[in-house]
């Protein structure tokens, strides 16, 4: 039986979110539950469009911070007003337009939802700024980040969208924890005596209490994509499944998670690597919420797709869809139709 449905992660190369939803909507015929703007123009690498943001005395060095010794005094008492608005609101609400009219002229069907991917505002602070930086602006940085949800919930019908919650710093910092990654700029920024599992998950409840709750969350689990690689390549599936399953366990998110999304990669053919997955805390019948999500399909492998996927089935009691490990705004353009033709090809239609 082939796995049903498709997930489109987040960004897809193309000039505008009209070229991408119609890509997308047509590429991928009864395959789609939701579907992503594609994170184009400044959103094309991801958080990159944030830099500027923030402070330069708060950057790191390597992104055109000013270092505390050049500045001549110490880090500075920032306010909001330091701070500019994320823009995530603005850009949401822009694609939300084009994602109706194009549902008008039934170029997406009316059962698609519009899905919104943000990073955390962890992810945001951990991959930019220094530590001490992220520890004082974060709170400043949330309440921005705060304002662009409240926006987006307030004009966008909620039965119509998905947020999904893009985690990738959240993994590496889970990894240096464990002694995997050794770069400090891959640690988490403030100490957690209670474990760095529960303080990423207590983030990302206190801004999802701000979403109102009918509105469906998900969640992206990145091991990154910098240069076509992984800062790490994950052991097996078994931190993945930590995080997830301690995101499920909160009331405020797994009541009303729609899908997890965890990589898989290329290599990645072996029971051992699955094998974790029996530990998820997951509907055995896939007949209720949340849905899995496998990033296994890789351009040009129809064949070891196929092999991941018989892997997966032979290792997991839960049915799942596919998906590419991570988002695909810097995949080579030729690279995107073999995904869409194997994405197809592999998987059955949502019924």
């Amino acid at each position: 039986m082939k796995p049903t449905g498709v997930l489109m992660v987040g960004s897809v190369p193309g000039v505008s979110p009209q070229e991408v939803f119609t890509r997308l909507a047509t590429g991928l015929p009864g395959r789609l539950q939701t579907v992503p703007d594609g994170e184009t123009g400044e959103r094309w690498n991801w958080i990159g469009w944030q830099l500027g943001r923030f402070p330069k005395v708060a950057r790191r060095n390597e992104l055109g911070g000013t270092s505390l010794s050049e500045s001549g005094s110490g880090l500075p008492t920032f306010k909001l007003e330091d701070i500019k608005p994320t823009g995530y609101d603005e850009v949401a609400l822009s694609s939300y337009a084009e994602f109706k009219r194009l549902r008008q002229q039934n170029i997406i069907p009316s059962n698609v939802r519009f899905q919104i991917s943000l990073p955390s505002p962890f992810s945001v602070l951990n991959g930019h700024l220094t530590p001490e930086a992220s520890i004082a602006i974060e709170p400043l940085y949330e309440h921005r980040f705060a304002e662009s949800i409240d926006r987006i919930v307030t004009e966008i019908p909620h039965d119509d969208m998905v947020i999904q919650w893009d985690l990738c710093f959240e993994m590496t910092a889970l990894e240096f924890e464990r002694g995997r990654l050794l770069e400090t700029r891959h640690s988490s920024y403030f100490p957690s005596p209670k474990g760095l599992v529960n303080d990423l998950v207590n983030r990302l409840v206190r801004l999802s209490e701000r979403i109102p709750r009918d509105v469906k969350l998900a969640f992206h689990l990145c091991y990154g994509d910098l240069g076509h690689k992984h800062f790490i390549e994950p052991h097996d599936t078994s931190l993945l499944v930590e995080f997830a399953n301690a995101l499920l366990a909160r009331e405020t998110l797994g009541s009303r998670t729609a899908w997890i999304h965890l990589p898989v990669p290329k290599g990645r053919t072996d029971s051992e690597y699955f094998s974790p997955l029996t530990g998820l805390q997951l509907d055995s019948s896939g007949s209720k919420p949340p849905y899995l999500y496998l990033g296994l399909v890789h351009a040009n492998d129809e064949s070891g797709t196929k092999k991941r996927i018989e892997t997966a089935q032979a290792s997991i009691p839960f049915p799942f869809g596919v998906s590419t490990e991570c988002g695909l705004g810097r995949t080579p353009p030729e690279e995107i139709d073999s995904i869409l033709r194997i994405c197809t090809e592999v998987t059955a239609e949502h019924i």
